[in-house]
């Protein structure tokens, strides 16, 4: 059995100020003791140690050969105990060149990241921000095995794995869009012709089809299935492709679908009235959530409306 299982180690910290002070009683006020509880301490360690430690003589106590070899020793373990129980150093991101993995959707990827870097650059010079799609391994593996810092932009229904931290991020409305050639809706579309639309649904993860705007329809008594959709994907650039080609409309973050009617051949719809909003969160590994750099991350993140709209 190692000898530290039955040696009390705060015992070390009355054996360095005892063997540095030579005193009971100042070696009591440098550790918060009472000279009681010191002279007591003393003896402890006397008896644990095999050796009187400190011997009276005419000049007062001094130190026995052992304790003044163990003295810089156990100073040296002290300091060590410290440093290593002392809290994180903060994250000075002026001078850190450090490489963030961001997990997103192309919400996330088109509307915010080209600002957010712009941002970063200026604040950061020398930080990286690396990007990959959202998988269903991004949240439940890549953020444990920090292959992914955080996972963003996420619908806040999605089931995720208890153990993971969800804060949330943005809330955005939704709209929705349609060929321009499509003449079968107006400007706005009432809940029936919504109802009965043919969709390209969007999904933030392939194995999770849970949607809140099916959720919502349900609710209202008017579905009690999912909407009918010709086509299901993880990317809202390739959804909006295919609106272009047929008659059905998406519904998606207000500011990617006005993104999309600069590029591409649609234009916009008003959603039915009362439709919820897309409430999209920001996901963490509790092994990682406390580091200072991610802390920051997450500070920056949470900024972006000032990202989207400037």
């Amino acid at each position: 059995m190692s000898l530290l299982h039955n040696f009390d180690l705060n015992l070390l910290i009355t054996f360095e100020a005892l063997i540095s002070e030579c005193h009971v009683s100042r070696a009591a006020q440098k550790v918060f003791l009472s000279q009681s509880a010191t002279s007591h301490a003393l003896n402890r360690l006397r008896e644990q140690l095999a050796d009187p430690l400190l011997v009276r003589t005419e000049k007062g106590l001094q130190p026995t050969e052992k304790a003044l070899s163990m003295l810089p020793q156990v100073r040296s373990a002290l300091q060590l105990i410290e440093r290593t129980i002392q809290p994180q150093a903060s994250f000075d991101a002026s001078s850190s060149d450090r490489t963030f993995h961001i997990a997103c959707t192309d919400f996330f990827e088109a509307v915010v990241l080209p600002n957010f870097v712009q941002h970063i650059q200026k604040i950061a010079p020398n930080v990286k921000i690396e990007v990959q799609m959202i998988s269903e391994d991004a949240s439940k593996h890549q953020l444990e095995q920090r292959k992914a810092d955080i996972v963003i932009g996420l619908d806040t229904q999605q089931t995720l794995p208890s153990h993971l931290i969800s804060e949330h991020w943005l809330t955005e409305e939704v709209m929705c869009l349609c060929s321009k050639k499509n003449t079968h809706y107006q400007n706005k579309l009432t809940l029936k012709e919504f109802e009965h639309a043919s969709h390209v649904v969007f999904s933030d993860i392939t194995e999770d089809t849970h949607n809140h705007i099916d959720d919502w329809l349900i609710i209202k008594g008017k579905k009690q299935s999912p909407r009918q959709h010709i086509a299901r994907t993880m990317n809202y650039t390739a959804a909006a492709s295919i609106v272009t080609k047929t008659d059905a409309i998406m519904t998606l973050p207000y500011h990617m679908a006005l993104m999309f009617t600069e590029m591409l051949p649609v234009k916009l719809l008003q959603p039915p009235k009362n439709i919820p909003s897309l409430k999209m969160n920001m996901v963490t590994h509790p092994l990682f959530n406390n580091d200072p750099a991610i802390i920051w991350l997450k500070k920056e993140l949470k900024e972006v409306n000032n990202l989207i709209d400037g």
